[in-house]
């Protein structure tokens, strides 16, 4: 079986995301051909450029399956018009549109909402990350929601040493995108008690750096406006790092009262104080059990590329009913 991986490759630095690359890793150790078409070129035009040499990519390589990451993917597939059957794996914004603040969605960017429900009748399958990225899915017969695994053999608990006194406070996403909301963290952390800070904000950092980030900071903070299934958290709980994030895509499921992992509302004053909590259990227990939690509910790649496998089984054997 082989599969073509098509998405975005225009994050600086990075290319195609880590965790499309994680994903496809665990299919192909479990003997799913991988291979992948990079999109380079931001907006709708920057894609649509991609039509002619995609299509001429297919006829060219054999492939049995198209695996399009990002509603903008999707219709490039669409439109070079292959033999073959399409999944769309929805990434988030391009379901929910871009956040720009608490409830608030960038007016621009909700184009991208329009083409998610225009081209569910042209793919097979819809793979949502979480139920509010599912919501945006009508064609129900399509959907399943299937959070993205983490290799749990590469995110562990491990013991690094500290350089120094301080509290280390790890934010590990873009501070320049507002979505990502890195003014909570600033604005909290003016609020905090403790002055032995060392906030720490690697962006953007090598996949295979972030473990060693994680097992050296003594909390992990997220104050995102929204997301899906938050592959940082994931990797966070893997590695038992104590965590505060606020309440968006399934982070309230993710955590499931985790001791050392808080949710927080998008006021300063909230997200400090949680900040102190994580503090102060880090001190106290120095990890959680979010490893655990991460495990029961069956989010390690291995288990996730079974899930993904089996679509792919059920589509080459022509039987695209998901139930």
């Amino acid at each position: 079986m082989k599969v073509l991986f098509v998405s975005g490759a225009n994050t600086e630095k990075i290319g195609i995301p880590p965790f499309i690359i994680a994903q496809g890793n665990s299919l192909k150790q479990l003997g799913v051909d991988i291979a992948y078409y990079p999109i380079i070129g931001k907006g709708v035009k920057g894609y649509l450029s991609h039509v002619s040499k995609l299509k001429k990519y297919i006829k060219q390589n054999h492939v049995d399956i198209i695996h399009a990451h990002y509603t903008l993917s999707a219709w490039i597939c669409v439109l070079a018009m292959p033999k073959q059957k399409i999944i769309l794996s929805l990434m988030g914004k391009d379901a929910y549109a871009d956040y720009v603040g608490y409830k608030k969605r960038k007016m621009s960017s909700r184009y991208l909402t329009i083409l998610t429900l225009l081209i569910q009748p042209f793919v097979a399958y819809i793979i949502s990350k979480s139920k509010n990225i599912e919501k945006y899915v009508w064609l129900k017969k399509k959907s399943v929601i299937i959070p993205n695994g983490i290799d749990i053999n590469r995110f562990k608990p491990t013991i690094v040493k500290k350089n120094n006194e301080n509290k280390t406070i790890l934010f590990l996403g873009d501070k320049f995108n507002i979505r990502k909301n890195f003014k909570l963290v600033e604005e909290s952390i003016s609020l905090l008690k403790e002055q032995k800070i060392n906030l720490i904000t690697p962006y953007p950092s090598k996949h295979e750096t972030i473990v060693s980030y994680m097992n050296s900071c003594d909390i992990l903070v997220f104050p995102s406006f929204m997301e899906g299934s938050p592959n940082v958290i994931k990797e966070a709980m893997a590695c038992n790092c104590p965590i505060v994030a606020t309440n968006v895509g399934d982070i309230e499921w993710l955590f499931g009262g985790e001791p050392g992992c808080y949710l927080a509302d998008f006021t300063s004053k909230d997200f400090a104080k949680k900040i102190e909590y994580a503090l102060r259990f880090a001190e106290i227990h120095k990890k959680t059990n979010g490893r655990n939690r991460l495990i029961e509910l069956g989010l390690d790649s291995d288990t996730v590329a079974k899930k993904i496998i089996n679509i792919y089984k059920k589509l080459l054997n022509n039987n695209e009913n998901l139930d």
